[in-house]
Order: structure tokens, then sequence, then C-alpha cells
């Protein structure tokens, strides 16, 4: 036996918050208790606006969904329920944040259609932000300011924002911005005109979602971001107390910028362009600086290579806390440009680094020299016949200077055959 549909108080009386109901069917709905009631101020996931939440009798409303066979509206509990009459609460601050959010929604689209002929064709309400899809491939910013202008003008005039169910021939008669994504009866919001012309609609189209009364409640609408899709673009959208709670959070970390750079906030843009000059040239001399450094550092080390064949060898391990990869790679190659020059570069951090090179005028592939050094650490690495690179977690320092010593004798067998 099918039930008949839910009662759903949430389309005439969104503002309500306390109702009273029978429990018709008690149910599991994905693992949890669950039950359908005669009429619900809960409204459940559906075009694109999440469920209410609440409870009933006490026992928290986990989610909200709609029975496709009947239309039943199914309440998801955190517990079992006993009783057959129920008490039911709404939690408000969620309800009215989803109507302003949905409202905003609303006279953004019709802006975007207003100003730039773009249809909205996807509608996403988020627990942090939401979205809509529109009809148009790129943006301008000076397009998205005259939307949001549009749009926050109608919020300030406070209009009239009326919910109706329509008939079929009514509905024909009807200028909609889109048209029903349902078959029978229609439910549609209008978006009325100013008070002396009321008839001079803003939107009018199906939904059936909870919206506020007038659009001054709504508060502000605030664009946040575009994301570009295609023919499509993603626009980001804030309303109401989110709103005010994003400014508030943008307001608080530019205060304590100013603050800190000690000027004022509509001068941050062009100090931070200042600071980033000033970085900029400070990391030039810096790498200058850095490569003098290692140009002396390989100078000295130099002096400590060791005569195997025809070739100098240096052979060097610094212990934690060692030094990156690139310096290592930076001084190999610094050795290396010394005729007749093999570098064999080890260093120990939170894993060991190495590096062995040679100079062009050595014929002798590094890569098999490092690679059964990496193996004797549990290690892996790779490369080319002149420089070859690897590491490895081994980062006990005899175990990583015998592996050294190892490949230092390797090359000496290498050279004498």
């Amino acid at each position: 036996m099918l039930f008949q549909m839910t009662t759903r108080l949430y389309y005439t009386e969104p503002y309500r918050v306390h109702f009273t109901a029978q429990v018709r069917e008690r149910l599991s709905w994905e693992g949890h208790p669950a039950v359908i009631l005669d009429q619900t101020l809960f409204y459940p996931t559906s075009g694109g606006q999440p469920a209410d939440r609440g409870a009933l009798n006490g026992i928290p409303v986990l989610d909200v969904t709609v029975r496709e066979s009947d239309g039943a509206v199914v309440h998801i509990l955190a517990d079992e329920l006993r009783e057959e009459r129920l008490e039911g609460a709404i939690d408000w601050p969620r309800r009215f944040d989803h109507m302003q959010q949905h409202t905003g929604q609303h006279l953004l689209s019709a802006a975007f259609e207003r100003v730039l002929g773009a249809d909205t064709v996807g509608f996403h309400l988020g627990t942090q932000v939401s979205t809509i899809d529109i009809a148009c491939a790129r943006l301008g910013q000076e397009a998205v300011t005259a939307v949001e202008e549009l749009t926050n003008q109608i919020v300030w005039e406070d209009r009239p924002v009326v919910t109706r169910f329509v008939t079929s021939a009514e509905l024909a008669a009807l200028p909609l911005r889109r048209p029903p994504a349902v078959a029978g009866p229609i439910r549609i919001v209008e978006i009325l005109g100013p008070a002396a012309h009321p008839e001079e609609r803003f939107d009018i189209s199906p939904c059936g979602g909870t919206h506020v009364a007038r659009t001054g409640e709504v508060g502000l609408v605030k664009i946040t971001g575009l994301e570009y899709r295609g023919e499509l673009t993603r626009i980001a959208f804030l309303c109401g107390r989110r709103a005010l709670s994003d400014y508030q959070a943008r307001f608080e970390v530019t205060a304590r910028l100013a603050n800190k750079l000690t000027v004022g906030y509509w001068e941050l843009e062009q100090t931070i362009e200042r600071l980033q000059a000033e970085e900029k040239r400070l990391l030039h001399e810096l790498r200058q600086a850095r490569e003098r450094l290692l140009l002396a550092e390989a100078t000295e080390l130099a002096g400590s290579a060791v005569a195997v064949g025809p070739y100098q060898v240096i052979c060097h391990l610094w212990e934690q806390p060692g030094r990156p990869p690139e310096e290592l790679r930076a001084l190999a190659l610094a050795l290396t440009r010394r005729p007749g020059t093999i570098a064999l570069l080890m260093a120990i951090s939170e894993r060991t680094h190495l590096c062995f090179a040679r100079g062009e005028d050595v014929d002798i592939d590094v890569v098999p020299l490092l690679r059964d050094c990496c193996a004797r650490l549990e290690g892996k690495g790779g490369g080319r016949p002149h420089l070859a690179q690897g590491s490895t977690p081994m980062t006990d320092p005899r175990r990583v200077g015998a592996a050294l010593d190892t490949a230092l004798h390797s090359l000496y067998n290498i050279v004498a055959r």
C-alpha cells in the first residue's frame, strides 16, 4: 500500500520552526532508523539545496530525503523513535541560511540573464559557498561587477518574494526564466517589482526550495570566485550572514597585515609590490653570493684530491646537518670543470644524498659506481655517465662512510684495468 504524499509544510510556512506530526511508517534507511510522517517542516535534499536539520522528539535528524515511489519525505534519525505523535523542531539558523542563499541565487541568475543574456544551467548550495554554472565561456571584471551591483540593488529595494503553485494553463502564460524540470503541479517563485510598480517582476522561475519573504532579508550578495569550464563559468557566491562572515574574516586579515607592515590597508598593494621587488633583488644577490661561496668551497675541496691513476679524485662526506642535493650537484659540477677530475660527494641529513660526477675528459661512467653505493645503503639512484645522483634512508655515518670508501676502492680497480 502506498501512503499519501507527506504534506510539506515548508512550502507554505518556511519561517515556522516547530510542528507536530503523526508517524505513518517506520523503516530503515541506509543502516539508520527512519520515519515517514503525515506532515513535515523538514526540507529534503533536492534542487541543489541541502536538507534541513533538527530533531523529532529530541532525536537528531541526520538527513531528509524523498522516497521516489510515492513522494513521502523520509526522516533519517540518529536513534529509534518509539512514540506515534511527534514534536518536530527545525534548525532555524541552517534553514534561514539556506533561504538567504537560495533566494540570492535566483537574484544572481536573473541578473546574469539581464546583464549578459547568460542562462544558469546548474546550482549547488554548499556548506561554505554556493555556486551557479552560467552559459558563458569568459567574463570580464566589469561584467561581474555590473551583475553584482544589479543583484544587490534588488536586495536593497526589499522587493516581495512570492511563492505559489500554478496549473499547466497558468504556467504556459508566465514569462519563466527557465522551464520547469518536473511534471505535475509546478511551484513558482516570483521576485516582484518595486513598491511603486509591483507588476514589474525582476524574476519568475519554477523552484521547490525555501526562500525569504522579501529580498532585503538576503542582506548582501557577493561573488567570490570564477572558474572557467569550457563553455561554462562556475560562479562562487555568498549571501547574508555568509557574506558578512567572509567580509569580517577578510577585514581581520587585512588589518593584521597592515599593522605588521605599519601602513594603512589602502597602501597594502603598493607595499606588497615594493616588498616583492626587494625580495627578488635580495634573492638574486643571495644566489650570486652562494655561487661565489660554492666556488670557493670547490677550490678548497680540490686541495684534498687524491691521485687515482691519471685522475684527481675528490671524495668527501658531510655529516648532519649535511647539505641539500642541489648544493651537492653544484659542488660536483664546479669541481669537475677542472681537467681530469672525479667527484664522489655524499651528505647526511634526514636522508643521505649522493652525487658522483666526472669531467668531460674522463673516460669513466660514474652511474655504476653510484648505483653500487646506493645498493649497499638500501637506496636508489641513477643518471648519465658524467653525472649521477641518488639517495638512501640510511644515515649511520659509519655505514655511509664505509660505502663511500668502497666506491673509492672500486674506482681504483676501474682505473687499474
